[in-house]
């Protein structure tokens, strides 16, 4: 970005200073999902590069700039954002999200990125034992989510949801006990329980 300056005193010639307008850095990782637009239809698109604070996604669909979209990444989760920049093959988005989402979105990039090259595994404290039957989650608004259970531990558990999956980082209760979300996948998400 150029921000062009006048000099108070005369109103002169114009100062230009460059300034990189991105304050978390981008890295290449493909990320297939879909996204809606602002009249809800749905578009899949994979990310070309991504950080916490934003993406440039190849779709064939290219919103114009300035429009809200509400993108849903593969392991990663649904994002609310807006269009910054439209572009041949896609676009620009930035991501409107609190602090303490964008350190979880931190936080599970910096997994995927590594996951591969370091030959980790899903971290999760506990063994999981497969479980079925449904389940009603309270989101912190007080709605409820309908879910399938999938599997089950002593650390958290995981589920299938009817309708749109909470992001990584929110608070649900199951049953009696509070959770936070630490995985999305589509419908799917996971819990680790809070003492």
């Amino acid at each position: 970005m150029t921000i062009a300056l006048r000099t108070a005193a005369n109103n002169g010639p114009l100062l230009r200073l460059n300034k990189d307008r991105r304050l978390f850095k981008r890295v290449p990782l493909q990320l297939a999902g879909r996204f809606l637009d602002a009249t809800s239809d749905d578009h899949d698109f994979v990310t070309i590069n991504i950080s916490c604070s934003g993406a440039l996604i190849a779709s064939d669909m290219r919103p114009p700039a300035g429009a809200p979209v509400v993108c849903y990444f593969d392991d990663l989760g649904r994002v609310a954002a807006n269009v910054i920049r439209p572009m041949p093959t896609g676009f620009a988005v930035q991501f409107r999200t609190a602090e303490h989402k964008r350190d979880k979105l931190a936080d599970r990039l910096t997994w995927l990125l590594n996951k591969d090259q370091l030959g980790l595994d899903e971290e999760r404290a506990a063994p999981r034992s497969s479980a079925t039957g449904p389940a009603i989650l309270i989101l912190k608004d007080g709605r409820e989510l309908k879910c399938r259970v999938l599997d089950i531990s002593l650390s958290g558990a995981s589920f299938e949801a009817e309708g749109i999956a909470p992001m990584i980082g929110d608070i649900v209760i199951a049953g009696n006990v509070r959770g936070e979300v630490i995985r999305v996948a589509l419908t799917s998400f996971a819990i680790r329980y809070i003492r």
